[in-house]
């Protein structure tokens, strides 16, 4: 029987991700897909800002911006029109669109280049685990071994359903219809249309995706089989209705229905098992969430994961995924239950909507929400601790050029203004860059390899201290 460091179910973005991290620390990755094939339709998703800064971190986003198409952000709240607010924190402040199968693909590819095995065709039937590892099988009977398995196989996870976690939260109240086709009317037609009927009607739109294609949203309301995909006649129903007009739809490229369900998993760790991305929390598509969320879920679970299987984890540090993740899933289904509410065309919502339209001219509850949706507000609970300690760390400069560009092999970073500090022991899992002039406001700051600060200060038995709370014993 195989034996491996971790399996991970699904290769989508989230497990793709987790696999390259895993890979960085040398962990040996199997990534189990049900799907023969990779997705073909040309679904256009957005990186958020700090999915963007990961990427950077890890190299990945120059290959990335070849494929995608940079667009402001503003009206990521509930579509509300407003522009973004001046001097975000942050070098990437714009959203990258970009088609699905490609961010699929070169996540993919990132990780196989780094050495990880994905195997196709492989569904996921049963798991057992046991205080050595974790057997697998699969659906032709084969069983696999592992020391830990990730399930990352989507919002009908045959793991989580495997584990008996709970999956509480609200089935979905409000379905949407959502494709790819070409028009037959002009687009000063199409855009005047839109424009009128989105004063009361937020989930509809039709805007260009390229190649002569456009992106067509409308509510499903009567559309009442959700097991097949829609039809074209089913989209130009619901246009007639909605807008008054099918505007000549034809030569749909793909088709697709989704609903409003928002559940959050229990636990996202049982034993040897962890779930991560759509596996572990559903919610609506508002804001445009889900693939970021799940990716920075893979962020911080692959190096505490690989420090387990490598030796030197503390002991609760792989706990500490779950106490980091769910408190920021939780918020993300939050506020896309409050952006769905926003988006019914009842009088009480369309008051509270033009209300908060009001409150987001001022730039403090702009700035809020936008930093709330690209996930640059997130302040991990480290304990009393100064401010810094818990947040990301922006792009800053450094004497090598830019911060990301020392991150890519994974590992965490003292970042030394001091230039009197040093890493010791742990030199084996903690880089070490002195730097008096590195545009940061305290002393020395020392970062995770998910680039969260996890200490700052100039004294070196401090220093000594958070090291073996985050990275273990030293190495004699």
């Amino acid at each position: 029987m195989d034996q491996f460091d971790v399996i991970i179910a699904g290769c989508g973005p989230t497990g793709a991700t987790l696999a390259a991290e895993l890979r960085l620390h040398d962990v040996r990755v199997l990534v189990l897909e049900k799907e023969t094939e990779p997705v073909s339709f040309v679904r256009i998703v957005s990186l958020h800002v700090r999915s963007l800064e990961l990427m950077a971190m890890r190299g990945l986003l120059d290959r990335l911006l070849e494929h995608g198409r940079r667009r402001p952000l503003g009206g990521i709240f509930a579509g509300i029109p407003t522009p973004a607010p001046q001097g975000l924190d942050t070098a990437y402040a714009y959203l990258l669109g970009i088609p699905q199968p490609v961010i699929e693909n070169l996540l993919e590819e990132h990780a196989t280049a780094l050495g990880a095995e994905v195997r196709r065709g492989c569904a996921v039937v049963g798991v057992e685990q046991d205080d050595e590892g974790v057997t697998v099988e699969l659906s032709d009977g084969e069983q696999l071994r592992s020391r830990y398995l990730v399930g990352c196989d989507g919002a009908h996870s045959t793991v989580r359903r495997l584990l008996g976690v709970g999956f509480p939260g609200e089935p979905s109240r409000s379905d949407t219809l959502m494709g790819e086709m070409r028009v037959g009317v002009p687009q000063e037609e199409i855009s005047a249309t839109v424009a009128d009927v989105r004063e009361t009607h937020q989930r509809f739109w039709l805007r260009p995706s390229g190649e002569g294609y456009y992106s067509v949203v409308v509510p499903a309301t009567g559309v009442s089989d959700r097991a097949e995909p829609p039809t074209l006649e089913d989209f130009r129903q619901q246009l007639r209705t909605v807008a008054g007009t099918d505007f000549g739809v034809h030569s749909p490229r793909w088709t697709s229905r989704f609903g409003d369900a928002t559940r959050l998993a229990e636990r996202y760790r049982v034993g040897r098992v962890l779930l991560a991305g759509d596996a572990a929390h559903i919610h609506p598509p508002a804001g445009g969430q889900g693939l970021n969320l799940g990716v920075q879920d893979a962020f911080n679970l692959g190096w505490k994961l690989a420090a387990q299987i490598r030796g030197w984890a503390p002991e609760i540090l792989v706990d500490s995924y779950h106490a980091e993740r769910h408190p920021v899933a939780a918020n993300v289904l939050e506020n896309t239950r409050a952006q769905m509410e926003l988006s019914s065309t009842e009088p009480g919502p369309q008051a509270v909507r033009r209300l908060l339209t009001e409150l987001m001219a001022f730039d403090d509850v702009n700035r809020y929400l936008v930093e709330r949706i690209t996930a640059t507000d997130i302040r991990y609970d480290f304990g009393e601790a100064p401010d810094l300690v818990g947040r990301r760390l922006p792009d800053i400069d450094v004497d090598q050029g830019h911060l990301y560009g020392v991150l890519h092999r994974g590992r965490a970073l003292l970042l030394d203004r001091t230039e009197h500090l040093t890493v010791g022991g742990w030199s084996d899992r903690v880089d070490y860059l002195a730097d008096p002039a590195a545009a940061l406001d305290v002393p020395s700051a020392l970062l995770r390899p998910d680039g969260y600060v996890a200490w700052v200060g100039d004294d070196q038995r401090d220093l000594d201290e958070h090291l073996s709370r985050w990275f273990g014993r030293p190495a004699r």
